[in-house]
């Protein structure tokens, strides 16, 4: 199969969807692939170190989809991209369709497999390709709400961990997934009183005795949510509902209410965010103000930390890309958790929660 690797484009977007490494396995199986002229400066990865592996380098992203049979990304394709996919084609990226009704449609249009990384889900109901993004997003968003709370940064100007004879900062944390886990071990490590909600007390059980007595659990409730947002210094919204938008948990009457210079860091924004009234922001521009609360909303998140990200991401997906290189589209129906990956197929959604999110017509995915 020829497989196609295209430069990322979206703002600050760094990451890089295949390494080295994984161009020589994919090699060795006999697939051929194409690396857009430096995609992968940005993660370390020279076009050199590309051709050693067994790429061949290609300089223009028309090119790569002029080829490819599969393509592989890491963000979302922007809309001249989707333009370049042909119904031959499969894409294999993160997608987050549930908060993007026009890249669906586009996406339809195009009658190309559109795999997304995210709805990949294993029969224990996790989410493997998204878990290496999720941990480094949860402890990225730790760092970036210290710096945003800085005085010249807009922020009310309190140290995370204080010092001794002054009171640390409260982090609140909403959802005990993999995001809020990660989160949880940074702001503790750096000191903080923290705080973390979620409606599953099993879950709650297990963080209290993972974490045993160094953060306080609570049952999230509405009025519960809003006491501590309140209270707090920083919040950190890592609400995920597979393939589904994120609940709106944090109001705008809310946010009216909190402390001057509070950050919230939305995790979420992928799914559409928690935030009330919240955009995306960018790397460029990471935040914007909404009532009294510092609002970083960047989707891309572990774009920043590339070197990391990108080995990362490829470890996860390497197994995936194999089996969609070896066997192409029928692959999903051997493999369950790829299936439901499959989000859109054929001119249709065929994922019935991205559909629904969406309010588009959902088919079921058919050999």
């Amino acid at each position: 199969m020829k497989i196609g690797v295209p430069k990322e484009i979206l703002d600050q977007e760094c990451r890089v969807a295949l390494t080295p490494a994984g161009v020589y396995a994919l090699v060795s199986y006999g697939h051929l692939v194409f690396i857009e002229n430096n995609a992968g400066l940005e993660s370390s990865f020279s076009n050199d170190d590309y051709i050693d592996a067994g790429a061949k380098i290609l300089s223009k992203p028309e090119e790569i989809f002029n080829v490819a049979d599969l393509i592989l990304k890491v963000k979302q394709p922007l809309e001249y991209e989707c333009k370049y996919l042909k119904p031959s084609q499969i894409l294999f990226t993160f997608l987050h369709l549930a908060a993007d009704k026009k890249l669906a449609s586009d996406l339809c249009k195009s009658k190309a497999t559109c795999i997304a990384y995210e709805t990949i889900e294993l029969p224990d109901g996790s989410l493997p390709l998204l878990i290496p993004m999720s941990e480094i997003a949860g402890r990225m968003s730790v760092q970036i709400g210290a710096h945003h709370l800085e005085k010249y940064f807009g922020g009310k100007g309190i140290l995370l961990g204080g010092v001794p004879g002054v009171e640390p900062a409260s982090v609140v944390i909403i959802g005990g997934g993999t995001v809020g886990i990660n989160a949880a071990k940074m702001a503790i490590g750096l000191g903080s009183k923290v705080f973390i909600l979620d409606n599953n007390l099993k879950r709650l059980r297990e963080l209290d005795d993972y974490f045993n007595g160094r953060l306080q659990t609570v049952y999230s409730t509405q009025h519960k949510l809003a006491e501590l947002i309140l209270k707090s210094d920083l919040v950190i919204s890592a609400v995920l509902v597979t393939g589904a938008k994120a609940p709106k948990l944090i109001t705008k009457e809310l946010m009216s209410k909190m402390k001057s210079g509070s950050v919230i860091v939305d995790v979420a924004i992928d799914q559409g965010g928690c935030v009330e009234g919240v955009k995306y922001t960018k790397h460029s521009e990471p935040v914007m103000n909404i009532g009294n609360a510092i609002v970083y909303a960047v989707p891309n998140i572990p774009g920043a930390v590339p070197i990391t990200s990108t080995t990362a991401l490829t470890n996860a997906t390497l197994p995936y890309v194999v089996k969609l290189a070896n066997s192409g589209y029928k692959a999903v129906f051997n493999d369950i958790p790829l299936k439901k990956g499959v989000n859109v197929h054929d001119g249709f959604v065929v994922h019935d929660v991205v559909a629904n999110a969406l309010d588009m017509e959902y088919l079921a995915l058919k050999p």
